[in-house]
């Protein structure tokens, strides 16, 4: 199919041509379109974070600066690494990962959300982790702005 092809650009399209086994399990359109959808499903709505981070079944990962997350605080239970640290975070090997971040290194099976402020920079760390390998990532498009809003609105 030539269309996505055009729309897709050549660092997508080596992302999503690395998703070939989709566990979504989407039904292919004449035989490519798998492969188009698998890369537009990787956002993350506030309540489906919250249901994942309630069930200890992720980890997030909020790529802001450290000192955007001191200032302003962060989502519980996210591990801060810096978007300029992504690449090179993921690809640690475990006991170094592990001094830096105090957290256990995620294999590339596990499966991994990124946040920062409000998506930019989550989506970029999206991209680099499964031109990685690390398939079973996704992102918080709304981000720590996102967060505190609903957060705010349900304490009233």
């Amino acid at each position: 199919m030539v269309l996505p092809r055009l729309l897709l650009g050549a660092r997508l399209r080596a992302v999503v041509g690395s998703v070939e086994a989709a566990p979504c399990g989407l039904k292919s359109i004449k035989g490519s379109c798998h492969k188009f959808c698998i890369a537009v499903l990787k956002d993350v709505t506030y309540k489906e974070l919250k249901n994942l981070l309630n069930s200890k079944s992720i980890m997030l990962i909020d790529v802001r600066e450290t000192w955007e997350i001191l200032e302003h605080g962060k989502i519980p239970g996210s591990v801060n690494i810096p978007l300029d640290e992504i690449g090179e975070a993921l690809q640690m090997n475990p006991r170094d990962f592990k001094e830096k971040y105090d957290e256990v290194k995620p294999s590339k099976s596990d499966s991994l959300v990124f946040s920062c402020l409000a998506g930019v920079r989550s989506k970029v760390a999206l991209d680099t982790a499964i031109s990685l390998g690390f398939n079973r990532s996704q992102h918080y498009a709304g981000g720590w702005k996102e967060w505190v809003t609903y957060e705010v609105l349900e304490k009233k």
